[in-house]
């Protein structure tokens, strides 16, 4: 795969800036349409919005902010600019979170990512996203029909199923999350079934440097992505592997965590999205994540702003396995069991892998039924151990993220 996914990729950063200058006053009278971000913008005027500093006087979205607002007006809070019934999906992220989606046109905006990772036609894409409840089965498989790639909606577990799959049709490409290629192939390996994945695209986790070596050993070229379900795609890797261009549809701002205050070039901080999504208009969306901006330009020749990738949380709420756990599910989790006081959910690696740990301060219990009531407010599954009430750390911290990203 050559050149570019279109030229806009190519912009001198002042024809971009210029452009902006339009897009942004657009997508503030576009948001004024969504009750909530109306409410929240008040008289501010949209015309003045015409730059990234103009844009750094608005107030943030949050997430717990967007949560609430659906709690009281479902699904989506007043935060789109359609009733649900005009969107074709409606989607449901832990927490639970609603997101709307659209099946016209690559909505999400993942092609362009799926083309700076040489996929395209004539490839077949062996999709191991979600396709239930969650939106990135769909998001992976509108940027595949976009550079018009074949799509095997494969999902996640039924891993023989998978591998059988895999070989029968003659997949090229794997998407999902960076650990599961590597349970796929191991189970290949262990059945003597040989795979035709030449590249991955993967998101949803961290990509560690010794497993991007492990699949670069099998011939197997590994890209990923920042995307998530609220806002499409937000910044992705090329083949110039430094850092992550931001993608053409978003505006990209990092700011001091716990303010909405624009850091240096090269300081970490908290990473705020904006939208130009007419549907869904996220105005200065806090992500949640850290990273920081890098200088210059990509080797890769795209002159949008780079930033470093995903560099940990500005807020507890962690993702492990794919999946975003929160701290207030932490809590729903202690308010199921009264003999629980406190409990911490640490995320770790072993083998290359998510480990989920959760510790429950309590005189006692039933180990079962605490796994159960865990799988079910987390949704997802890991060991569970009590300890004596009173042994966890008091440093506030409901979820631990003990996981290392060094090579």
């Amino acid at each position: 795969m050559t050149g570019y996914y279109d030229e806009l990729e190519t912009r001198d950063p002042e024809e971009r800036t210029k452009a902006l200058a339009s897009a942004l006053p657009q997508a503030i009278r576009d948001a004024r349409k969504a009750p909530a971000i109306a409410d929240l913008l008040g008289d501010i005027d949209a015309e003045a919005i015409t730059s990234v500093a103009a844009l750094a006087t608005l107030p943030l979205i949050r997430k717990a902010e967007l949560s609430a607002a659906q709690r009281t007006s479902p699904p989506f809070g007043g935060f789109t600019t359609r009733p649900a019934a005009e969107f074709e999906h409606i989607f449901q992220s832990p927490g639970p979170i609603y997101e709307p989606g659209r099946s016209g046109g690559d909505w999400w905006r993942m092609g362009r990512f799926l083309h700076a990772a040489g996929v395209g036609s004539g490839d077949i894409v062996h999709n191991c996203f979600s396709y239930h409840l969650t939106p990135a089965g769909m998001m992976f498989e509108a940027g595949a029909r976009a550079v018009h790639a074949s799509v095997l909606p494969a999902g996640t577990g039924q891993v023989d199923l998978q591998v059988r799959a895999a070989a029968d049709i003659g997949t090229t490409v794997y998407a999902g999350t960076p650990d599961f290629l590597k349970v796929i192939l191991d189970r290949a390996d262990e059945l003597d079934v040989t795979l035709g994945f030449r590249r991955a695209v993967v998101g949803g986790g961290a990509l560690f440097p010794a497993l991007r070596r492990t699949y670069a050993d099998r011939g197997i070229t590994t890209l990923q992505c920042y995307a998530t379900a609220d806002l499409g795609s937000i910044a992705y890797e090329t083949d110039a592997m430094e850092g992550m261009i931001v993608d053409e549809g978003v505006v990209v701002e990092i700011v001091r965590p716990g303010t909405g205050d624009p850091v240096g070039e090269g300081e970490v901080g908290e990473v705020v999205v904006t939208t130009l999504n007419a549907d869904y208009p996220l105005i200065r969306f806090a992500t949640g994540d850290l990273s920081a901006v890098m200088p210059g330009i990509s080797p890769c020749g795209r002159t949008n702003t780079r930033i470093r990738g995903w560099m940990g949380r500005a807020d507890q709420t962690t993702k492990i396995k794919g999946m975003f756990v929160r701290p207030e599910q932490v809590a729903a989790l202690v308010a199921r069991h009264p003999e629980i006081a406190r409990a911490r959910v640490i995320a770790d690696r072993e083998d290359d892998m998510d480990t989920l740990l959760v510790q429950l301060e309590s005189p006692g219990g039933v180990i079962d039924a605490y796994a159960a009531s865990v799988a079910d407010t987390l949704k997802l599954r890991g060991r569970v151990e009590v300890v004596a009430p009173g042994s966890l750390p008091n440093d506030g911290l409901v979820i631990e993220d003990r996981r290392r990203y060094e090579a």
